[in-house]
């Protein structure tokens, strides 16, 4: 165990400060740059249950990770909250003296009234994804036609929780959804919450993403700028994903997410377990260590720490940095199955 200013360092000292951990690989949306309908569709064969994590497990690494310098633990799915009792998995979660942040991304797409649940569990923040305020620009990228005001309803609630300020995370795709930049940028210029617009990602290899659909985040900031003041801030810690703005006429910010076109590879900070246990040390990696069959097969807290030691202190991954047309290609694994 490590002592509490210190943390697990990789071949190129980034340190193992961050854990996504993916609660489910199913999600009640098809949005057509993660989980298309012609591949995640009636015949696909998600995980079983017995294949999931259980939340007892889960708990118990998050535990190791936070004794290796683990800070925050970020519950994503698939849809994290389409794991019954998520509550419960949270609670557990809440109870690590050393995770100094436990947060959630979802789609806001359940009863508002569960915000308060999550935040009574010890939920701490709130990240929703948001792609578009124009219901059909919405109800198309979410391919099942889920209403805006659903989603900005649970936001709201959320703000009301006490949650703020809730991240709202739009992901922009040339052509698709960018007419909506500005429109975002309107609704969401307030203090209770962070817009966040991230460039369209080559995860996975089943959304079919071409360079030609990527709006760079220069030319957002540049579309935003002419109609808002904004000016940079720096960033909350190291390794933080997001460009920071703040608009100097109403204190709203915003974030700009350039992993295609500004890696931050360099700063990385974040592991991924699988919803069915496997360790990922980069979002567009081909595999990952397996910890579930360590779990299952009566491994010691001392031999989970030594695996996960013996990945992190190998990694030299800097996938978003060495991009190319082939790399693009290859068979990552989905964004359902290790989150965002």
């Amino acid at each position: 165990m490590l002592n509490p200013d210190e943390t697990l360092e990789d071949l190129l000292g980034r340190g193992l400060r961050d854990l996504r951990i993916s609660v489910t690989d199913r999600c009640n949306f098809r949005c057509t740059y993660c989980m298309p309908k012609e591949v995640f569709n009636r015949d696909h064969a998600f995980l079983p249950h017995a294949e999931l994590l259980t939340f007892e497990e889960i708990a118990r690494l998050a535990a190791v990770f936070v004794s290796l310098g683990t800070r925050k633990l970020r519950l994503t799915g698939g849809e994290p909250l389409m794991r019954r009792d998520l509550e419960t998995l949270i609670a557990m979660l809440a109870e690590l003296d050393r995770a100094e942040d436990i947060a959630l991304t979802t789609n806001g797409s359940f009863s508002p009234e569960r915000v308060h649940s999550l935040r009574a569990a010890g939920l701490r923040r709130m990240t929703v994804s948001l792609d578009s305020l124009d219901d059909a620009v919405f109800m198309a990228m979410n391919d099942v036609q889920f209403p805006v005001i659903q989603v900005l309803a649970w936001i709201e609630e959320s703000i009301a929780a006490g949650f703020a300020p809730v991240k709202v995370n739009m992901v922009v795709k040339r052509g698709v959804n960018d007419d909506s930049l500005l429109p975002m940028a309107r609704h969401f210029n307030r203090p209770d919450t962070i817009l966040r617009y991230i460039e369209y990602m080559d995860v996975g290899h089943t959304n079919g993403w071409r360079m030609d659909d990527v709006v760079p985040a220069a030319e957002i900031l540049r579309r935003l700028q002419a109609e808002m003041p904004l000016e940079p801030l720096d960033p909350n810690y190291r390794g933080e994903v997001a460009q920071r703005y703040r608009n100097t006429d109403t204190g709203a910010e915003i974030g700009l997410v350039a992993s295609v076109t500004q890696p931050f590879c360099g700063d990385c900070s974040r592991a991924r377990i699988s919803a069915d246990g496997k360790l990922f040390t980069c979002l567009f990696a081909i595999g990952g260590a397996d910890l579930k069959a360590l779990l299952r097969g009566g491994a010691s807290d001392d031999d989970l720490r030594a695996a996960i030691t013996g990945v992190w202190q190998k990694r030299i991954d800097r996938y978003s940095e060495l991009r190319t047309a082939q790399t693009a290609d290859l068979p990552k694994v989905e964004m359902s199955f290790i989150g965002g």
